[in-house]
């Protein structure tokens, strides 16, 4: 699959006057051992108070031409410095020098990456493209379905580039599915099972519980939200047995394709802790596919070359989901991230004979597949995954260099110029 330049360096300007400045950094980026292409690169610099900012980060790129203007945001999260993309194809073995410099002069509003909020969710957008739905208020369960299923806190629809849905939510088989959502399963509480998966148990569930931060601008958009993992089952009122900080981060890298990031955070208020018991699923990231996609028109390939039919219980660093359409081949790189609790993690994937012969498709990245996991009071606990998303095909090695962007990302390297 190939996609166009992102866009983010659009004049050539010759700065002699850069070297002079105060607040000036050099950046060098080095690829590494990896091809790079429209690459989402951290440069991690002390930052002023919010409040307190009276200049604005600029960052330009040194050419044989002069100093080309690079589109940079700052990460108003826990992490204190600036992101862009190294638009454009880098070599292996290959560096790219930058200027970072504060300036008085605010660039002009270019934020192409945005968050709508409507009456039920928040939507994020490129442009006037949106890339995905998280729902924040409660949906009832469709008529018929124990009204145990109602749920909150998940995506969908995820739209792919060309604006099919790629997700879906409360099929009649199992009305307890939400398009990307990672409830655990079998969990123990003081030896009492709680499980919030399967909501109709009415044991537990997991539920949007306020919104943390929400970040635009030209490189990225960001939103950061509290879930709670709420335990039915205690004498007395209900608990909070798993508070979770989920982010949903989109990157710019253009209209051909979304690459988005799914960072759960997570920590146990209870003096107990909790136990996630090994099983086949529960935890991590799960999704329920289109209701398109069937073992005729859907196909399976892990980084193991493992396919839909072996997949099943099988590690893997990635593993990519295609499907037709009515606008053609769409499908999901998912990634796994190398911090991860047993990396490379194991799978849930349906085999091609699911749902008596259907052949619908679910797919999760499950931690707790192999072995249990207990979660310890007042510990954090992080799952970080990447999603690309996109109409067509990408190869094998396409898919590769995509992981060794999360997962290698290239070296940056700054040296402030007195």
């Amino acid at each position: 699959m190939k996609r166009k330049n992102c866009g983010l360096a659009v004049f050539f300007f010759f700065f002699p006057a850069l070297l002079l400045a105060q607040n000036l950094y050099q950046v060098t980026v080095a690829a590494g051992d990896y091809d790079r292409e429209d690459c989402p690169v951290f440069i991690p610099v002390s930052l002023p108070d919010n409040g307190t900012v009276s200049a604005y980060w600029h960052l330009y790129e040194k050419t044989h031409k002069g100093f080309i203007p690079v589109l940079c945001q700052q990460d108003h999260s826990p992490a204190s410095g600036i992101w862009f993309i190294l638009s454009g194809t880098t070599p292996r073995h290959t560096r790219r020098t930058f200027l970072l410099k504060r300036e008085t002069a605010k660039t002009a509003d270019t934020a192409i990456m945005k968050i709508q909020k409507t009456f039920s969710s928040y939507v994020l957008e490129r442009g006037s493209q949106k890339i995905l739905n998280y729902r924040f208020r409660i949906m009832a369960p469709p008529d018929g379905a124990d009204p145990l299923c109602q749920k909150s806190g998940y995506i969908h629809p995820l739209w792919s580039p060309s604006g099919e849905v790629l997700t879906r939510i409360q099929p009649p088989d199992h009305p307890h599915h939400y398009g990307i959502w990672g409830p655990w399963t079998k969990t123990h509480i003081n030896g009492r099972e709680v499980d919030f998966w399967n909501l109709g148990k009415g044991q537990g569930t997991v539920r949007y519980a306020g919104l943390l931060s929400l970040e635009e601008g030209p490189v990225f958009c960001a939103l950061r939200v509290h879930q709670k993992h709420i335990d039915f089952g205690t004498n007395g009122p209900d608990r909070i047995a798993i508070n979770e900080i989920l982010e949903m981060r989109a990157w710019n890298v253009g209209p051909q394709a979304w690459l988005v990031d799914y960072t759960s955070t997570q920590n146990c208020p209870l003096p107990s802790g909790i136990l996630l018991e090994a099983y086949r699923y529960g935890g991590g990231l799960g999704f329920r596919a289109t209701g398109h996609w069937n073992n005729k028109n859907s196909s399976v390939l892990t980084s193991e070359g493992k396919t839909r039919q072996d997949a099943d219980g099988s590690k893997a660093r990635w593993c990519r989901i295609t499907g037709t359409m009515p606008s053609g081949e769409n499908g999901i790189l998912f990634m796994d991230h190398p911090e991860n609790r047993d990396f490379p993690e194991p799978m849930r994937v349906w085999p091609g004979n699911a749902n008596n012969g259907r052949g619908d498709l679910f797919f999760e990245f499950c931690p707790i597949r192999h072995k249990s996991w207990t979660i310890k009071k007042g510990k954090e606990y992080t799952l970080k995954y990447r999603m690309f998303i996109f109409h067509g095909k990408i190869s094998r090695e396409e898919a590769e260099r995509l992981w060794n962007d999360f997962a290698h990302p290239p070296v940056v390297e700054t040296e402030k110029i007195k």
